[in-house]
């Protein structure tokens, strides 16, 4: 019989990465670099796999540390294939000082890498190793545009939609509602009342704020109304729900299946909103996206599109997969296309994310 695998080596990098152009949001202000922290688990055979998280540009040390000097030595020499016992040795390994922070992060980040190895291993992609649905996912462009006045982002979303997109989300939470109320109406009128049109707070808000800004909103017929307040609110977001008559999107900063849970059974969202890079990843947002479609709720993303696109294309009650604006593209071999508003999950085995390490070196920290 056989020996299995095992795993060798675990390889942590981390990179600060300048973006195109500065971008801004109603929380987060402006950014101008965001950090890549990758994992690769390389077994005993020789075959590998990529993972990889993301920040806004502060807290990439902490993850990278976590991931070298608490988890790659705990899970050196273990079955790599077994990602399920891997996933929950970890979490509760690192739970009295993780459950979340740059402890999930790092997690994500080696889950993903476990599930490409093991994509790889088998000769298929990751969305058909993960039961497979359609490889063709509807997108939104995601876009980090808070600071643009409404011609400016009407100009923006004609750059997008000769780029491939057709469905577009924008930024709120504007010192001034009628602002937001403002940009909306240009998106409108230069597009049209069907074009799917998302907006997204970045949890600006209190419930009141929340409310009274989502019945502001009603006239533009949104496909949702994202992150309005923080996450740790259940209760508000189920009023705002209510009171403000319409959709809500949340769960980018949720970072567990249990904390989505608590949020579902409020009653509080709409389209749960995991970030495979944040939330646990592979693992835990499968778990989440079965979680919602029990509760018949369709289930969209945040970030990290190129292996997000497997995910949702593994997914029958996936919605809209967003588009990132971090700029990710420029340092992969073969980034993903956006045709008529859809991208297509690739055929390649694993995830198949390469990443380009030589214009990646000189970002390195």
């Amino acid at each position: 019989m056989t020996a299995p695998t095992t795993i060798d080596t675990i390889r942590t990098d981390h990179y600060l990465v300048p973006l195109p152009v500065p971008l801004e949001d109603s929380m987060h202000g402006k950014m101008t670099h965001f950090e890549v922290v990758t994992a690769t688990v390389t077994d005993s055979d020789g075959a590998s796999g990529t993972g990889y998280t993301y920040t806004c540009g502060i807290n990439g040390g902490a993850v990278a540390d976590t991931l070298r000097r608490e988890m790659a030595p705990h899970i050196l020499g273990r079955d790599p294939g077994l990602i399920e016992a891997i996933w929950k040795d970890l979490w509760w390994h690192c739970h009295y000082g993780g459950r979340g922070g740059p402890t999930v992060l790092a997690l994500s980040a080696l889950d993903m890498a476990l599930w490409d190895l093991k994509a790889i291993r088998a000769g298929m992609p990751l969305w058909r190793l993960l039961g497979g649905y359609d490889p063709r996912v509807p997108c939104y462009m995601g876009g980090v545009d808070l600071h643009l006045a409404p011609q400016a982002l009407v100009e923006q979303t004609h750059r997008n939609f000769e780029a491939g997109h057709r469905h577009i989300k924008i930024k709120c939470g504007r010192d001034r509602l009628r602002e937001d109320v403002a940009r909306m109406d240009a998106m409108r009128e230069a597009f049209g009342p069907d074009m799917p049109l998302m907006t997204d707070a970045n949890m600006k808000y209190t419930v009141d704020e929340a409310i009274r800004a989502a019945r502001a909103f009603r006239d533009f017929d949104l496909t949702w109304f994202e992150e309005p307040i923080p996450p740790d609110h259940p209760a508000g977001h189920a009023r705002i729900l209510t009171e403000g008559g319409i959709p809500i999107a949340t769960g980018e900063n949720l970072r567990s299946p249990w904390e989505f849970k608590t949020l579902i059974d409020s009653g509080g969202v709409s389209f749960p909103e995991p970030d495979v890079t944040n939330c646990g990843g592979v693992t835990a947002f499968m778990k989440i996206a079965r979680l919602a479609e029990a509760h018949h709720l369709p289930v969209t993303s945040h970030g990290a599109h190129d292996i997000t696109v497997h995910l949702l294309a593994a997914c029958p009650n996936r919605s809209y997969m967003e588009t990132h604006s971090f700029g990710l593209d420029r340092y992969v071999e073969t980034p993903l296309t956006v045709t008529e508003g859809h991208v297509t999950a690739p055929e390649t085995p694993g995830h198949g994310i390469v990443f380009d390490r030589d214009r990646l070196e000189p970002l390195r920290v």
